[in-house]
């Protein structure tokens, strides 16, 4: 293999995670298939990750974008970004397809991942085993950009505000932390922990009771509606785990096509329903707390959980001509969103690192040197650093992954 035949744009063939809360219609119909999946298709993976990562075609041959990438980095990559981030591509980009709520979870931080994923790694249980925690050394800031009406459960409330509807609920003999004085996020862990460390026959019973006051209760707001709406979903899905009750203590978030929220590590949250765009770091590392079949590890969640009231984060875009910029403080990744016209087409030429292009609708051509690639709705592309200049024209919207170098 040349590396003149890596000064190319490469054609993503992306791996789809079956998930059981995907949607067996969204990513389909994305990629402009006539037919419904067999099985729920969650997310399909842009990226690099060992467990899953994209392919390409060079020379004739089908290789993954992990080994092509690591026969030069500084082509594939730049220079800045090998050197950053050890000769490898630093964040995932996903299609995220939400039928049914995820698990309530939170991501480690940096030395967590480390620590987590060499323990694990000394008791030889397998990266892909369902008793394993830490899939990686990485940790997993995240932005997700809403492609569809959009719901999620992120980060705390106010514990005022907490206790209020606790009150008004008349839940104090169930949740005994309750009927302390002290406002602050102390108090507040405990209280969460109190409510989710129950055994299970436990729960069911306390689930039970608190899911009857909450039928008797008169919502007082557009807010509680839904809260109380949120809690009623869940419990039918999830009779037994006490995470049902996750609405009451965090923030919920609603969001339209093209607006996105970001989420630092150890927030906690739960996507509920829709679709969207989502980038992180480079890392499948996922600290669950309840709301799933999979595994639960309450002491891992609790060393890293954010217990203030700051964890939600919406993220305005800025724009400039047809692009419009999600920026979050992380090293990672930069999210932006790209309308490509017939009067209006993208031009880049101050490349500072390798890209993935998303078409999430439309058809139209990319142009570079003196070769060009048709991209329509469901396809992506990898640009590595080393393409001087690129074009798009035609009619569709993108969605571009880059490192903010």
């Amino acid at each position: 293999m040349s590396n003149d035949s890596l000064i190319r744009i490469f054609k993503l063939r992306n791996p789809i995670r079956d998930y059981e809360w995907g949607s067996k219609t969204f990513i389909p119909n994305l990629m402009s298939e006539e037919t419904v999946a067999e099985e729920p298709q969650a997310e399909m993976w842009m990226g690099t990750h060992h467990l899953a990562s994209s392919r390409i075609k060079i020379d004739g041959k089908e290789e993954s974008l992990l080994q092509i990438i690591s026969v030069d980095p500084l082509i594939m990559l730049g220079e800045k970004v090998a050197a950053k981030f050890n000769n490898e591509l630093p964040f995932l980009l996903k299609v995220l397809a939400a039928a049914s709520p995820l698990s309530i979870q939170a991501h480690p931080n940096k030395i967590q991942a480390e620590k987590g994923f060499k323990l694990e790694n000394k008791k030889h249980i397998p990266t892909d085993s369902a008793l394993r925690t830490y899939k990686d050394s990485n940790h997993k800031p995240e932005l997700i950009c809403a492609l569809t009406s959009f719901e999620a459960l992120c980060g705390f409330q106010p514990i005022e505000e907490i206790i209020e509807r606790f009150n008004y609920l008349g839940l104090e003999e169930h949740i005994p932390q309750i009927k302390e004085s002290d406002s602050d996020s102390a108090n507040l862990k405990k209280i969460f922990l109190n409510l989710m460390r129950e055994n299970n026959d436990e729960q069911s019973k306390r689930i039970s009771i608190i899911i009857n006051k909450l039928a008797m209760a008169k919502a007082r707001n557009e807010k509680e509606i839904s809260i109380f709406k949120w809690i009623s979903r869940l419990a039918a899905i999830y009779p037994s785990d006490m995470g049902v009750f996750s609405p009451l203590f965090l923030n919920l978030v609603k969001l339209k096509p093209g607006e996105a929220f970001f989420i630092e590590s150890g927030v906690l949250h739960s996507y509920l329903n829709g679709c969207g765009v989502e980038i992180m770091a480079n890392s499948d590392n996922v600290l669950r707390g309840g709301l799933t079949s999979k595994k639960v590890d309450i002491p891992q969640l609790t060393q890293t959980l954010d217990f203030s009231s700051n964890g939600l984060q919406k993220i305005e875009p800025e724009k400039v001509n047809n692009e419009a910029t999600y920026k979050a403080v992380v090293t990672e990744f930069q999210l932006s969103k790209i309308n490509v016209t017939n009067n209006q087409p993208y031009i880049n030429d101050d490349f500072f690192s390798a890209e993935i292009l998303l078409c999430t609708g439309g058809e139209g051509m990319i142009s570079w040197s003196e070769s060009s690639l048709e991209i329509s709705s469901g396809e992506s592309v990898f640009i590595p650093q080393a393409i001087a200049e690129y074009s798009i024209k035609g009619t569709l919207e993108l969605f571009r992954a880059v490192v903010p170098v």
